[in-house]
C-alpha cells in the first residue's frame, strides 16, 4: 500500500485507466471464457494496476500500447486468481456461491496444496479442545486481542519509552499503549468480520441480478477475510505462524548477508497468513495449517526480493 501511495505521484494516470480498462475486461473475459468470476476487492484492483503499470512502464511500453495491453493483463488476472483458488473455496465454505477475489491467492494454493500433502489424517483446527478454563480462547476477537497484547508488549518494551515519546508521539505508559494497540487491533478484525457476514447475506443475492442480465452463471470474487468465519482458529495459527515464518526468513537474508531485508509486516501477515492456514486446513487439517502457513510467511518475505529491482 505504501508503494502504491508512492507510484501514484508518477504513474497515477496509467493506474487509472489501466484499472477501467481492466475491469470491463474482467467482465468480458468472464463472460466468454469459462472463467466465470467477477473480482470485486476494488483496493487489490488499485494496487495490481498501479503494479502492472509500473512493471510495464519499465520494460518499455507507453501510451495507448501500455494502457490496453495493462487493462487486458489486469482484466486477466481478476478472472484467473478466484478460478483456481474455487476448488478450495468450495472445501471451505461447502458451497459454489462466492469465490476469493485476491491477488495473493498463490500462496493460498500452494499453502493449500502443502497441506494436502502434510496433512493425512489430521483433525480441523477448528476440533481443538480448550480447557474449561480456557474457553474464552475460541472466541477469535479475545484470542486476537490476546496475541496481539502479547506482540505489542514485546515490541513495545524493547522499543523503549524514549522511542514511544520520540518516535511516535506517545506520552503513554508502555504497558497502556500495548493493552490500548492489542485491543485497538482486535476491534478492527471485530468489524473486518461484521462487514463479511454482512457482505455474504446482501452481495451475493444482489449480484445474481447483475450477473444474471450481463454474465450468466458469474460468481463474485471477495476479499480474503470472507474465508476467517468458516475457520476461526485456522486464522489466528495462519497469523501466527506466518509471521514466524517471516521472521525466520529475515534471519536467513540477514545470515547469508542479503543486500536487502524484508521486514514481516503485522498486517500482511496477518490477513495473508490467515487466509493461507485457512486454505491449509481446509485441505490438510492442524499439520498442513501450520505447515502451509509456515511456507506462506516464507514466501511474502522472499518474492518481494523480486520486484526490487523494478521498484
Amino acid at each position: 500500500e505504501a508503494i502504491v501511495a508512492t507510484a501514484l505521484e508518477d504513474y497515477g494516470t496509467a493506474t487509472a485507466i489501466i484499472m477501467v480498462i481492466g475491469m470491463a475486461a474482467n467482465i468480458l473475459v468472464a463472460r466468454f471464457s469459462r472463467m466465470k468470476y467477477i473480482f470485486l476487492t476494488g483496493h487489490h484492483t488499485l494496487f495490481m494496476a498501479a503494479l502492472i503499470g509500473v512493471v510495464f512502464t519499465v520494460a518499455g511500453l507507453e501510451g495507448f500500447l501500455l494502457y490496453v495491453l495493462g487493462g487486458l493483463m489486469l482484466g486477466l488476472v481478476m478472472a484467473f486468481f478466484p478460478t483456481i483458488a474455487q476448488p478450495f473455496m468450495r472445501k471451505i465454505t461447502g458451497n459454489d456461491k462466492i469465490a476469493l477475489g485476491h491477488f495473493s491467492t498463490t500462496t493460498y494454493v500452494i499453502s493449500a496444496w502443502i497441506g494436502s500433502l502434510v496433512g493425512k489424517g489430521s483433525k480441523s483446527t477448528e476440533d481443538i479442545k480448550f480447557p474449561k478454563g480456557l474457553a474464552f480462547l475460541r472466541d477469535t476477537s479475545v484470542a486476537i486481542g490476546l496475541t496481539m497484547l502479547v506482540l505489542y508488549l514485546i515490541v513495545a518494551f524493547a522499543a523503549g519509552p524514549t522511542f514511544l515519546r520520540e518516535g511516535i508521539g506517545s506520552d503513554q505508559n508502555i504497558l497502556i499503549f500495548a493493552i490500548i494497540q492489542g485491543i485497538t487491533f482486535a476491534a478492527g478484525v471485530y468489524i473486518v468480520l461484521q462487514g463479511v457476514r454482512m457482505v455474504i447475506d446482501e452481495i451475493v443475492p444482489a449480484f445474481k441480478g447483475f450477473s444474471d442480465k450481463i454474465v450468466p452463471d458469474a460468481k463474485p470474487a471477495l476479499d480474503c477475510p470472507v474465508v476467517f468465519p468458516f475457520a476461526p482458529t485456522a486464522v489466528l495459527i495462519g497469523f501466527l505462524v506466518s509471521f514466524l515464518g517471516g521472521v525466520v526468513g529475515l534471519g536467513i537474508l540477514v545470515a547469508v548477508g542479503a543486500e536487502n531485508a524484508i521486514l514481516p509486516g503485522v498486517v500482511p501477515h496477518f490477513f495473508v497468513g490467515a487466509t493461507a492456514g485457512v486454505f491449509a486446513n481446509a485441505t490438510g487439517g492442524r499439520r498442513g495449517a501450520v505447515i502451509g502457513a509456515f511456507i506462506n510467511g516464507l514466501a511474502i518475505t522472499f518474492l518481494p526480493l523480486l520486484l526490487l529491482p523494478v521498484l
